[in-house]
């Protein structure tokens, strides 16, 4: 209150300084005395309102702030008004030392225009977050569940370090939550206190929490007094495995399972309520599942407001009913989970109001839309591209409609790509995905290869949820690659054999996916797996198939130290008999065992030093994901420790004499990783050490690459 007092009174004298005195420039019969400006002022129309100073906010945004520029009447009061709505919305954005004054100016038509000055000064960080009574979860673990950052290099571009009261009652729920997905169901937050350093211009914030006992799940059970309903077909959506540690989420997630598979089974109504004993000698829970008939109260209407871009049906349909079905508020929540998961909005309220009848019920659905279009220049440097750049355009809500739009253009050392991708989530109003990508990629001769290729394709794709965490999807397509060198338009013999230097690829495949992690990006627990099928034909005649899995586990969850095992491998099966194609081989290196160059492991050919590729691999990978100390968590940097071992087998049939031939199938090394969260991304860079190795291989020692799940 004082701060915003001393703001004002230093805006109204400000006033009344500009008042006393002319604008330069400007005749002095417009104006004529000081008097007779405020005389004007009170009584003379605003034909415009001007911001000088400002930086932070645009010219646009702080006119949408000020009223002046829409009553078009000077008033004083008004003014003072106008002045503390930027000061507020400059001190929301963290700027403390911030001062606005005003100005008068006389415009061409005699009235006036009114110019806010502003000072931004510097923008308040945030020096320190520290945490007190966290004995379980380290300090590092919690600021990393913060919406609140600490200062850290990149501040000036993500301003994460932002006080804001409203942010720090979500940090407090968000630490409560993290507490009670791990076992600890009366952990509180007893305060969060925020205290201003003047001298460094920046605060310090400090948590006080109670943790109270970790818990663990007991027995768990399920009674129903709806007669026919079969509770054994729903223990499969259960999540709270005795012995289990304690986790709100899993006992929500099994709550929901539970009524939507009661409603598969008919029964429309079904209510589920889970019944929680506390063992406190034990120190767990044992749930019980109460499944029973709800009111018979159906969904008269469905209201949507805030949606300005996003059709009405691209919402509606992630609801599992329609207007005159029951109503079941788990399907309810359900709903509103996959609205807020589609990306598209900031924020999404669903509330319900009495009906025109006693059994009817009005759902009001309110949305905040966001920006789902990104457009950008990239680049940056790869071990195995070297430095590249991109120009990017991505839409993922096209139209309103929910659809995803992409296409990208792509130079780098080695050569150029192309690349369209259209993708509809919900082919034919089904929960089917449909897609459809076109692509070209132009390889020159250079160091990898002695040749060159130049790659047109295309396919079609199609996906459907088999399960809660499972997905099976399938493709079509079409692909041409040409090969050429410098001497010769045709590829070398050992690559072609046919009567030109083109090759015609027809394929058909599937996947399944399976995923039960907690973060796509930065997993701490769970399992992924891929296993794929792809047929090719027209010149070639085989199957291609490949599976993966990566498992992680907390190691030392306090600590924020994280396991993970990899396991991998892949077959080529040759159905025609005339041999796999070297261009079709599996081509290894750092994505089986790290340490080795892309194509640097398997049979090369003597004259040319081409890697060839194999036809079958296995690998397993082991990794020991850490913070680094001394390295605050809000800057993104984590290491890691690993060691990888791969065998690989079998060289192409079609490659002919001159070959280099597998002596040492083994494969291995170990190394260390430096693993940051990027603007672009999650790179890493990955030192490597090989322990096993042939003399054609080729090595590095030092690799960076985008991160992924495997």
């Amino acid at each position: 209150m004082l701060k915003n007092a001393k703001l004002l009174q230093s805006a109204s004298l400000a006033l009344l300084m500009a008042a006393a005195a002319p604008v330069a420039g400007t005749p002095a019969w417009l104006f004529g005395s000081a008097e007779a400006l405020a005389q004007q002022a009170g009584t003379s129309q605003v034909s415009g309102v001007r911001f000088e100073g400002n930086s932070r906010f645009s010219d646009a945004e702080l006119t949408s702030m000020v009223d002046v520029a829409n009553r078009r009447v000077y008033s004083e009061a008004g003014i003072q008004g106008d002045v503390q709505a930027i000061q507020i919305a400059y001190d929301q954005a963290g700027y403390n030392d911030v001062s606005v004054t005003t100005r008068l100016e006389t415009a061409t038509d005699g009235n006036l225009r009114v110019v806010f000055v502003v000072n931004e000064g510097e923008r308040a960080g945030i020096a320190a977050i520290n945490f007190t009574g966290n004995n379980a979860i380290s300090s590092m673990q919690l600021k990393s569940v913060l919406v609140t950052k600490e200062s850290h290099l990149l501040s000036w571009l993500f301003r994460d370090d932002l006080y804001d009261e409203d942010r720090l009652a979500v940090d407090r729920e968000r630490i409560r939550l993290y507490y009670a997905n791990r076992g600890y169901p009366d952990a509180r937050v007893l305060s969060s206190v925020a205290e201003f350093d003047a001298e460094r211009n920046a605060y310090f914030i400090n948590f006080t929490i109670e943790e109270g006992e970790q818990y663990t799940f007991g027995d768990v059970a399920i009674e129903t007094s709806i007669p026919g309903l079969d509770t054994n077909a729903l223990r499969g959506g259960i999540e709270t495995q005795a012995n289990s540690r304690y986790s709100i989420s899993d006992l929500e997630a099994s709550q929901t399972e539970l009524a939507v598979r009661a409603t598969e089974q008919g029964y429309s109504f079904a209510e589920v309520r889970p019944r929680i004993d506390r063992d406190i000698a034990n120190r767990r829970f044992n749930v019980t599942y109460l499944v029973d008939e709800g009111a018979r109260v159906y969904v008269e209407r469905i209201n949507i407001t805030g949606n300005s871009k996003t059709r009405d049906f691209v919402i509606r349909r992630e609801f599992d009913f329609a207007e005159g079905d029951p109503f079941n508020r788990t399907l309810v929540t359900r709903g509103r989970s996959r609205i807020e998961s589609l990306g598209f909005f900031e924020s999404v309220q669903v509330t319900s109001a009495a009906g025109s009848a006693p059994d009817q019920v009005v759902l009001n659905v309110a949305v905040v839309e966001g920006s789902t279009g990104e457009y950008g220049i990239g680049g940056g440097y790869s071990t195995n591209d070297g430095f590249f750049g991109e120009i990017s355009l991505t839409e993922r809500n096209f139209l309103g409609r929910g659809q995803f739009l992409r296409a990208a253009l792509g130079r780098s050392e080695v050569g150029q790509t192309f690349d369209f991708s259209f993708t509809e989530p919900r082919f034919m109003g089904l929960r089917v995905s449909a897609g459809v990508d076109a692509y070209r990629r132009v390889v020159q001769e250079g160091e990898r290869f002695s040749y060159g290729t130049d790659t047109i394709g295309g396919r079609l794709r199609f996906g459907v949820p088999v399960a809660n965490d499972t997905r099976f999807s399938t493709h079509v397509g079409l692909e041409q690659r040409r090969f050429y060198d410098e001497d010769s338009p045709f590829a070398p013999d050992y690559i072609s054999d046919i009567e030109d230097d083109t090759l015609t690829k027809l394929t058909v495949g599937y996947s399944l996916d399976y995923s039960t992690v907690d973060s796509q990006t930065r997993p701490t627990e769970g399992l992924v797996a891929n296993f794929s099928q792809e047929y090719a034909g027209l010149s070639h005649n085989f199957i291609k198939t490949e599976a993966r899995a990566r498992y992680y586990h907390p190691i030392w969850e306090e600590a924020g130290i994280i396991g993970s095992v990899r396991a991998t491998g892949g077959i080529i099966n040759d159905l025609g008999g005339e041999g796999i194609h070297p261009s079709e081989a599996f081509l290894l290196g750092p994505n089986l065992v790290r340490g080795f160059r892309q194509g640097g492991m398997g049979p090369r050919v003597s004259d040319t030093d081409d890697p060839l590729g194999v036809m079958a691999y296995a690998g397993v990978s082991a990794e020991v994901d850490f913070p680094i100390p001394l390295i605050p968590d809000s800057w993104g940097i984590r290491g890691a420790v690993w060691g990888d071992v791969g065998w690989i087998d079998g060289a192409p049939d079609a490659a002919g004499e001159g070959v280099d031939d597998i002596q040492d199938a083994l494969k291995s090394s170990v190394g260390a990783s430096v693993i940051w969260e990027s603007p672009l991304g999650p790179l890493r860079g990955d030192f490597a050490h090989v322990l096993n190795q042939e003399e054609q291989d080729e090595t590095q020692v030092f690799q960076l690459t985008l991160s992924t799940l495997f």
